[in-house]
């Protein structure tokens, strides 16, 4: 999926900005090398997927990088970097993929009972814990592609500790990315924002180059969507409050109409037993106030405590 999204980037530039020819340069970070492992043991998605990028932009080695906005740590400063280029927001929802035979009509009137869900990401856990009561969620790895394969074949998830879960009858990952490796046959269910509220910035992909790079910042900007980026800003101010962490179960997903945001926000347990939710409307020209609006409110209703509770 990452180099999908990569070639859509590069395609993007050499339409919009004359002179640009993009080169690509492959990297696997330590969070595809390791597909066993859970994800805060490489310091969350930002140290799995973007440090290691970073490293190498620091380095000299690359001018821009291109990252899924909803695996960039929020609520830590970038000194030295800046995101250039919002693309246009594609599918934000997750969606439910089923294994061959099973009828995913019987799999919803059934809420999945006695069926292993797999996912990687705790807010999606919290949530199939709460509409799927009777399911089992597992930890499950790897990319999209290898997760459809795994599921297909039946194949166990390996542990860290060598052991290994039962193989998955069901999984939930994000819609877009399902897409953009060509398998949008495989969505069974698409979960709505109010059965599963999408992750900060989920559908998004963020370019961020040097701050002080001016040419390839221009560049960049010639493919910037000024309705994800208010919209990123709005959702990411969120974490930046909250101080919301890789084990954190938060949500928040912003829905713009003319020159109108509607964001709504949740935090949640682990086990998905607890659920706070806040929301609020106001001008798209303001996002990062309204993002703080929707934060301070959740940490009135006691967001902290469920955040701290999930540092595990």
């Amino acid at each position: 999926m990452a180099m999908a999204q990569t070639d859509e980037v590069a395609r993007r530039l050499r339409a919009a900005a004359a002179g640009v020819v993009p080169e690509i340069c492959a990297m696997k970070p330590s969070g595809d090398v390791d597909q066993v492992s859970r994800l805060d043991r490489h310091g969350g998605k930002g140290g799995a997927f973007v440090a290691d990028i970073r490293a190498a932009m620091t380095a000299g080695e690359l001018e821009c990088a291109m990252h899924s906005l909803k695996d960039m740590p929020g609520n830590e400063e970038t000194p030295g970097f800046v995101v250039a280029a919002y693309l246009t927001r594609e599918a934000p929802e997750d969606a439910l993929v089923v294994r061959p035979g099973l009828d995913v009509a019987d799999v919803l009137a059934s809420k999945a009972a006695g069926l292993r869900i797999g996912t990687n990401a705790v807010r999606r856990a919290a949530y199939l814990k709460r509409l799927f009561p009777e399911a089992e969620v597992i930890h499950y790895r790897g990319a999209a592609d290898t997760r459809l394969r795994k599921l297909d074949e039946g194949v166990p998830q390996k542990l860290p500790d060598g052991g290994e879960t039962p193989p998955a009858d069901l999984l939930v990952c994000a819609k877009n990315g399902l897409v953009r490796i060509g398998r949008g046959d495989r969505v069974a269910h698409t979960f709505s924002p109010d059965e599963i509220l999408p992750a900060i910035g989920q559908g998004i992909v963020a370019v961020e180059c040097h701050a002080r790079d001016w040419p390839t910042r221009t560049a960049l900007g010639a493919i910037d969507d000024e309705v994800s980026r208010v919209s990123a800003e709005a959702e990411r101010e969120i974490l930046w409050v909250l101080d919301g962490h890789c084990n954190s179960p938060i949500a928040g997903f912003a829905e713009i109409r003319s020159t109108t945001m509607r964001l709504k926000a949740a935090v949640l347990s682990l086990d998905g037993a607890e659920i706070l939710e806040a929301e609020a409307t106001g001008p798209i020209d303001h996002p990062r106030t309204l993002g703080r609006q929707v934060a301070l409110k959740l940490r009135d209703l006691g967001a902290d405590r469920l955040i701290e509770a999930s540092r595990v």
